[in-house]
Formats: C-alpha cells, sequence, structure tokens
C-alpha cells in the first residue's frame, strides 16, 4: 500500500489560434468564450518536485473540511482545450518535455554561434559591462561580467562567479533560483546606477546583474525603478 506521493510541478506555455471573419473589437472579446481554437503546445518546463505523506494529508484534509472555499476563476479554459493541452503533452512527451526532464544531468551546451547583448552601465564610480549569451530559444544561457577598477582578485572572482552561473543555467537550475538568491545582496560598488533606464539603483553589482536578468528574461517589473 502506497505511503507517499510525489507531486511535480511544471509551467505549460501554449497558444490558441483562432481564425476571424473580420478583426474587431466584438470579435476579439468572444475568442475566450470560442471552443474551436488549435491548440499548440510551445513549452512544458519543470518546475520543482514534493514529496507527502499520504497519512498525514488525510488528518489535513479531515481538519480543513470546513474551512473549504470554492475559487471561481474570472477566465476559464473550456474543457475541450484542458484536454488538448494535455493530449499534446502526451503527444510531445519526447521532445520539450523530455529534454526539461533531462536538463538537471545533462549539460545543455551553448551553439557555436549565440545571440545576446553587452549592457554597460556605472554602479557609483565603477565602469561593469554585462555580457548575456542566449539559446536559439531565446533562454539566457550564460554571462560574464568585466569591471575596469577591481583589482585581479576580485575580477578573477567575479569571472569565475560568472562561469558558475553559465554551468548552472546550462545543466537546467531555473533563473528564478539565482534571482532569489542574488537579489539585494550588498557589498561595494553600489549606489546610481548610470547607463540602465530600468535600473536607478543597486546594492551589489550581483543585485544589478540578476535585475537586470530578471526584467528582461523574467518579465519581473517589479524589480525595475
Amino acid at each position: 500500500m502506497s505511503k507517499y506521493i510525489a507531486e511535480s510541478f511544471y509551467t505549460c506555455l501554449f497558444k490558441i489560434t483562432h481564425n476571424l471573419q473580420e478583426l474587431t473589437s466584438e470579435a476579439l472579446q468572444e475568442i475566450d468564450s470560442r471552443k474551436d481554437g488549435k491548440v499548440e503546445v510551445l513549452d512544458v518546463k519543470f518546475n520543482k518536485r514534493k514529496t507527502k505523506s499520504l497519512a498525514e494529508m488525510q488528518a489535513s484534509k479531515t481538519q480543513s473540511k470546513e474551512q473549504e472555499v470554492k475559487e471561481i476563476s474570472s477566465q476559464k479554459i473550456s474543457e475541450n482545450i484542458t484536454s488538448s493541452i494535455f493530449n499534446n503533452i502526451q503527444d510531445n512527451k519526447t521532445s520539450s518535455l523530455s529534454i526539461e526532464n533531462k536538463a538537471f544531468s545533462e549539460r545543455r551546451k551553448m551553439p557555436d554561434r549565440r545571440k545576446g547583448y553587452i549592457q554597460k552601465a556605472m554602479i557609483g564610480d565603477h565602469k561593469v559591462y554585462l555580457h548575456i549569451g542566449e539559446y536559439d530559444d531565446g533562454r539566457v544561457g550564460e554571462i560574464f561580467i568585466d569591471t575596469n577598477k577591481e583589482g585581479e582578485l576580485v575580477r578573477s572572482l567575479m569571472n569565475n562567479f560568472a562561469i558558475a552561473i553559465s554551468l548552472g543555467l546550462q545543466y537546467g537550475v531555473p533563473l528564478e533560483e539565482y534571482v532569489d538568491a542574488f537579489i539585494n545582496t550588498k557589498f561595494e560598488p553600489s549606489g546610481k546606477v548610470k547607463g540602465n533606464d530600468r535600473i536607478l539603483s543597486a546594492s551589489s553589482i550581483l543585485d544589478y546583474l540578476f535585475r537586470e536578468l530578471a526584467i528582461s528574461y523574467l518579465g519581473r517589473e517589479d524589480l525595475a525603478h
């Protein structure tokens, strides 16, 4: 008899395509209630896994039965769309889902020719160059940090730190984990930021670095100024 359960959490990115006879505000407002959309799964990302004791869960359910609250979503996805999503996940379990599951044991190396950008900024009176390398799908896969006023020891530490972060990203560590770990770290140089119109101040180079990554790749507008 089973004593424990394992819950795996995934984030599914999908798109729904509708054919329209005319492009009007009324037609766009009716899209969410239509059931003729074509569903295409774009990405399935592994987030985390939890284990629970069945005995503890049963005890918790008994105590919380009287406190159950029914939540009604303002935007319901129709049953046929939900069914289509899961069918697509099953049909594509050898593609994006299997890649994400393997990501924690296999390194996804960067392409030889890669896209990305270089962000120049001043933190206090220190000039910092942030180099970002991307995979073909637009995900960040490597970072490099160049500073102009630091000694050889600090520059070497920053370079090796960037290599460690890059390796983690290539082995599947979620960028969100790094953002949560290094946002608001405090050490010099710190202060006002010039050269980046989204970040006006930073408590350290790492605070600046992961704010930039979170805003650019995770849509974390709450970390912008």
